[in-house]
């Protein structure tokens, strides 16, 4: 009771920060736009793209990683730090795209990696000459037993987190995958020189970072194995993380002597904080600015494999969101997204299979960009990007998804079972192109695209949607512009959340009271529902359909119509 009551007093006196009222964008730069027709695309091309970003209304421009590096995960294994990679272009461009950002009151966060590196890296290369040296403390080694790994713990990527360490009798670990050795935070040499290249950066004009898969950095120690959950006689990693504590030390020192002094803004990815542990992330001395709500993004996972995974329904949805906003109450400012980089496009993953079309995106992006806290958007989703349909396995990238499809197969599924079930969560959906044109490859190269553009793309583009008074981007815009407006930015930015017809089914409603009252409220579904107004309507803010059937306090909502009112 008493820890409850210290949350809520620190609530009360929330800080205000410079970037809760933000609209954040994240950029995969692999797919945006390539300004050299290699196919890939490139920081030039984010420059290029700047104006249209502002247009928008986005504040704060979150790039996946550009560091330098072999590419093994799509660039989430560095090899350098301190340097660009040559296929996205070089240091001076990321300079000018630092200039050029604050030149439109724009902020460049960029993604750090720090649970691992490449083991291209040169710490890693120097491990491996010396592993019992100074850079061997860099990592975590094992001594190499015959016919015995060190734990029995499951990669995230599938297979063991145990490697050799070339030319040693020892092994590595690495949580992902075996090209990106896990790095040390036990070890304060370690921690220095992540500290030093937080700094380094911060100091280059930086708005702040996305912390990867942090809650990753602390280990359970000593090691040991789990109770095996496959029958490859290994078990999940998960096991460990629920296990580990004292975390909070390493991340208050990295928040004190990186982000709080240059004021930077930081979000994390993190999947394993405990309820009681929410105001030590994100309180108003949080070890982060904002961390995403993943409540509904791992909704159904199972330790099986995707193949396994439960479908999310309107329900479900609706009551993984409201889980997180009462977990959060006021004490702190969640990150809401329904896609990223790593997740499948959010049209095709939350609305009901046969019901995407514009109607249903735009509930979708209302119901999500109206919840408390700082709205992301993933490139492309303001289009109402959708997932990519594969004819093959040939035709997927992803590790991940190749991962998924084998533990499929050898659960016994057929190839075309495998192939849907993985389809639908791979994270190529994501990572497809994005859609500019409807000219040749969407306009987002003049050469060969790295990853097949959606064959959608006709359809579904920047340059149509921009004409279109009736499009996806321009009821973006909207709701973008409804939380800047003077008049009801308090209440959309900072009012408290409160469920509305909770229990009612197919139906997402909620009030956003702060100076003003507001009702948000969404059809999800396409049979019709009647609500009725808790009071007077007194100005409709938002509705994806030309009209609002409106009996005095009685409503009639078409199907997948969405609304946002004021009331009196």
């Amino acid at each position: 009771m008493l820890r409850s009551l210290l949350y809520k007093e620190e609530s009360f006196i929330m800080e205000k920060k410079w970037w809760q009222d933000k609209v954040a964008y994240q950029i995969y730069p692999k797919s945006f736009y390539d300004t050299n027709g290699d196919g890939i695309g490139d920081l030039p091309g984010i420059i290029e793209k700047l104006d249209y970003l502002k247009e928008l209304g986005v504040d704060i421009v979150w790039l996946s990683p550009c560091y330098r590096s072999p590419l093994a995960d799509q660039g989430y294994d560095i090899s350098d730090y301190y340097d660009i990679d040559p296929r996205f272009g070089t240091m001076e461009d990321m300079d000018r795209l630092i200039a050029e950002a604050k030149k439109r009151d724009m902020y460049i966060v960029m993604d750090l990696v720090v649970n691992h590196c490449s083991d291209e890296h040169e710490w890693f290369k120097k491990a491996c000459k010396d592993p019992d040296g100074k850079y061997g403390r860099f990592f975590y080694l094992r001594d190499k037993e015959d016919g015995k790994l060190p734990t029995n713990w499951r990669s995230y990527f599938g297979g063991s987190v145990w490697e050799d360490l070339p030319g040693t009798n020892k092994q590595y670990l690495h949580v992902f995958h075996k090209k990106q050795p896990d790095l040390n935070w036990e070890n304060p040499e370690l921690r220095e020189e992540v500290y030093k290249n937080i700094n380094w950066w911060l100091d280059k004009g930086l708005g702040g970072f996305r912390i990867d898969a942090i809650i990753n950095i602390k280990k359970a120690l000593p090691m040991h194995d789990y109770e095996p959950d496959r029958e490859d006689g290994l078990c999940s990693i998960n096991k460990m993380l629920e296990e580990a504590t004292g975390i909070g030390e390493f991340l208050g020192e990295m928040r004190d002597r990186t982000f709080k002094p240059h004021d930077a803004f930081s979000v994390g990815e993190v999947f394993n904080a405990k309820d009681e542990e929410l105001p030590d992330f994100i309180g108003n001395n949080g070890y982060f600015s904002s961390m995403f709500d993943f409540n509904e993004t791992i909704f159904g996972g199972s330790e099986k494999g995707w193949y396994d995974c439960k479908e999310i329904t309107p329900d479900d949805y609706k009551r993984c969101c409201f889980e997180t906003q009462a977990k959060m109450g006021d004490f702190g400012f969640v990150s809401n997204i329904i896609e990223n980089h790593d997740e499948p496009r959010g049209v095709s993953h939350y609305i009901p299979e046969g019901d995407c079309c514009d109607t249903s995106k735009k509930m979708l992006a209302a119901l999500n960009f109206m919840l408390r806290g700082l709205p992301f958007i993933y490139q492309g989703q303001e289009l109402g990007m959708e997932n990519i349909p594969f004819k093959s396995i040939d035709e997927v990238d992803d590790i991940s998804t190749l991962d998924e499809y084998k533990v499929a197969l050898d659960a016994g599924l057929t190839p075309e079972a495998a192939l849907k079930a993985v389809a639908r969560r791979s994270r190529d959906n994501a990572r497809t192109p994005m859609q500019w044109t409807g000219e040749e490859n969407a306009g987002f190269t003049a050469g060969t695209p790295w990853l097949r553009v959606n064959s959608n793309y006709t359809a579904i583009n920047v340059e149509k949607e921009t004409i279109d008074p009736n499009s996806v981007l321009n009821f973006y815009k909207k709701l973008i512009a409804l939380r800047k407006d003077p008049e009801y930015k308090e209440t959309v930015v900072y009012g408290a959340l409160e469920p509305f017809m909770e229990d009612r089914h197919n139906l997402m409603a909620y009030y956003r009271k702060g100076d003003k009252t507001l009702l948000v409220v969404g059809n999800y579904q396409w049979d019709e529902q009647e609500i009725t107004l808790p009071s007077e309507c007194k100005k409709v803010l938002i509705n994806n359909y030309p009209d609002m059937v409106l009996d005095g306090n009685l409503v009639k909502l078409h199907g997948y119509q969405v609304l946002v009112v004021e009331l009196a």
